[in-house]
């Protein structure tokens, strides 16, 4: 088997220490985890974490970047399959409304992680630009879409992009004390009243 380089190394560390740690901040919690625990169980030692992020804040950006970043990749790619206005409809809710279990302690540690960051304002500024970057990306998105398949938005797509996450997101967390919330069939039927026939 071939030696890896140097750079290979990186990518497969950097690349594992994500993963580990977001199995790390699902299981524990944000607040919870420790840089030390992740490092061990990803066989690195904390200076790994540290060198790659910076430490716990600069991973757990880099793994709501990742995440993010993969997101928007399968929603291009479903939006790219949709049809009709019924599709767009159920592709933006099952999106919006998973309402697997990974999905809601994702909202439960990203809650913890924005209430422990919320009293650092260069953080926050940072996460807020990230934020509005990936809604602009989304709203362009779905306005393409929305002029192919002849949808008139019933708000502005602006909006939209931030009221279907913290919907999802609120009804997560309601559904994580109250199982029986019927997530998907909320966030269809606000996706519906946002997009209406032409």
């Amino acid at each position: 088997m071939a030696r890896l380089t140097r750079a290979e190394q990186q990518r497969r560390t950097h690349q594992q220490l994500l993963e580990v740690g977001l199995a790390v901040f699902l299981r524990r919690g944000y607040l919870a985890a420790t840089v030390e625990e992740i490092a061990s169980e990803a066989g690195f030692t904390r200076g790994a974490v540290y060198k790659h992020f910076g430490g716990k804040e600069g991973l757990w950006t880099a793994i709501v970047d990742s995440r993010a970043d993969a997101l928007l990749a399968g929603l291009r790619e479903a939006l790219d399959r949709v049809s009709s206005r019924d599709e767009l409809v159920a592709t933006l809710a099952s999106g919006v409304g998973s309402a697997d279990g990974d999905a809601a302690r994702w909202t439960v540690v990203s809650t913890e992680f924005l209430a422990g960051v919320a009293d650092k304002p260069e953080l926050a500024a940072a996460i807020v630009a990230a934020q509005r970057q990936r809604e602009e990306q989304i709203a362009e998105l779905l306005a393409r879409h929305c002029d192919r398949l002849r949808v008139r938005p019933t708000l502005p797509l602006s909006l939209a992009v931030v009221a279907l996450p913290s919907l999802g997101g609120g009804l997560a967390l309601r559904r994580g004390v109250d199982p029986a919330v019927d997530l998907r069939a909320t966030v269809t039927a606000v996706v519906e009243v946002m997009f209406d026939h032409d």
